[in-house]
């Protein structure tokens, strides 16, 4: 049973008050930056045991008839696919999941603006596809210079010559499907194109991480900079908030460093900054609702040793740069953190060791651990997988849950007719194969009844998994690390 570190019922409620003082407190129109993930924010869920991934959107829900949503895409981002961690899927297809899943509950998406735009053939792609179904799509560019030369931000070949984003509602919420999307960027434009307009408009954010009001070496705040390690994103000592009222808080270098833009803006527009820091413009109220300061510290430390086993297997297929797994390591050292401190590390080594071949371990929800080992029929994660369901539900190691006449077919099919060169099965069949036995007997039918108690499962391989075992243990609700290590030595890896 997961400990809980967090009270999200309280959080709820301190956050929904604390948006809606910042909404009266500007009158015209206000541009709400939603940082994280809006709709599922899993490594929020992760470092604080207790928060639910769709805190958020329960607080957009309660302004949901005076909000509409912008989403921000980098266009850099469209031209390189860079994915979702945690989701496995490329931004632009996240930008059409996120679409789809707020008119679902009846929130209001009235367009996309592709960010520092110049002229990438995807983006253009992409534009034409939304606009082809119905979005209306913006464009952003790039400032020479941003954000410290200020004069030429805030100027007609600044911000002016960005798309205006065509609004209809008092209540803007501007998100993305990933950090480095450039939603503040497309805040401060408006900002500035609606005073142009003669609109009086202000900016909030609403950022999780880091949480201001804990130490700057917090665990909590450590493991946001784990998340955005691609990103060289740093927390720091917010100077401005410090200078102003003498207390310190915590903000990262983004937000400090555009600080003085806002400022800027704030001053053309009203006269004067409503702000005297970048936390000032914060409405964050995690902080506040941390019930077990340790429990959310050991799970940061969690998070901070799987981010680190997902830089280096970037590394190692060539998706991330050297100098991002050399701050993770950083990150550990600090924290003292050995990768051992992941049970289900050292577990998944010994069996490798032991049987001289690829293995899988998975640590339940209970803290049990469950090993699988690499056979002539299945890979190590299937075994893995079939090993907890048999614990989950109390039934004898020995039993055979599918019977080989089930599984013999199925890899017939693969190796004869499919033209794999593997015979062994996958996650994904196995799970087909035990509900097809589930039918007609009993005793895989209890194991597969215990599929949703997987969930919060640590999963770790002594190899680089397939993007098919990775995929099913995410969609079972299983945080999954393994070694950057490749199976075959092979140069070509499916």
């Amino acid at each position: 049973m997961q400990k809980i570190g967090f009270d999200n019922e309280k959080y709820l409620q301190l956050q929904s008050q604390k948006i809606l003082e910042r909404v009266s407190r500007f009158g015209g129109k206000l541009y709400l930056e939603f940082g994280g993930k809006l709709f599922d924010d899993y490594h929020a869920s992760r470092v604080l045991p207790g928060f639910e991934p769709d805190s958020k959107m329960k607080m957009l829900l309660q302004l949901k008839d005076h909000a509409e949503i912008v989403i921000a895409i980098n266009a850099a981002h469209i031209e390189q696919n860079k994915r979702r961690g945690d989701l496995g899927i490329t931004y632009d297809l996240d930008v059409m999941r996120l679409i789809d899943a707020f008119r679902s509950i009846g929130l209001y998406v009235g367009s996309v603006v592709i960010t520092q735009y110049h002229g990438q053939h995807a983006a253009d792609l992409f534009a034409r596809k939304l606009q082809d179904l119905g979005v209306p799509v913006y464009r952003h560019y790039p400032i020479e210079d941003y954000p410290s030369n200020i004069p030429l931000i805030v100027s007609d070949d600044g911000y002016g010559k960005n798309d205006y984003i065509e609004t209809s509602r008092p209540v803007v919420v501007v998100t993305a499907p990933g950090p480095g999307s450039g939603k503040m960027a497309t805040c401060l434009s408006q900002l500035y194109h609606e005073h142009r307009r003669g609109t009086r408009a202000g900016y909030a954010k609403y950022e999780t991480f880091p949480v201001w009001n804990l130490p700057l070496k917090h665990p909590v705040n450590l493991a946001y900079e784990a998340a955005t390690a691609d990103l060289a994103d740093v927390n720091m000592i917010d100077p401005y908030h410090l200078e102003a009222y003498g207390e310190t808080t915590v903000n990262y270098n983004r937000d400090i460093e555009v600080f003085p833009v806002v400022e800027a803006m704030f001053r053309r527009i009203y006269g004067e900054c409503p702000y005297k820091s970048p936390t000032d413009m914060g409405v964050n109220m995690v902080g506040f609702a941390i019930c077990d300061d340790e429990v959310c510290r050991e799970a940061s430390c969690q998070e901070i040793i799987r981010r680190y086993y997902a830089t280096a297997a970037a590394v190692r297929k060539g998706l991330a740069e050297p100098g991002e797994l050399q701050k993770q390591e950083m990150l550990l050292n600090y924290l003292h953190l050995e990768l051992s401190h992941r049970r289900c590390v050292p577990a998944a080594l010994e069996k490798a060791k032991q049987t001289g071949a690829p293995a899988v371990a998975i640590e339940l929800p209970d803290g049990r651990i469950l090993t699988g080992k690499t056979s002539g029929l299945m890979g190590a994660s299937c075994a893995a997988l079939l090993n907890s369901l048999k614990a989950l539900a109390g039934i004898d190691d020995k039993v055979n849950l599918i019977a080989p006449m089930v599984l013999a077919p199925i890899q017939h099919l693969k190796v004869e007719h499919m033209g794999s060169t593997n015979p062994r099965l996958h996650t994904d069949e196995v799970l087909i194969a035990l509900s097809m036995s589930a039918l007609t007997n009993p005793t895989a039918e209890l194991a597969m009844e215990q599929i949703a108690n997987l969930r919060g499962s640590e999963v770790h391989s002594s190899v680089i998994l397939s993007p098919v075992d990775e995929n099913v243990f995410k969609k079972l609700g299983a945080n999954v690390t393994y070694e950057p290590v490749y199976q075959s030595h092979t140069l070509y890896h499916k």
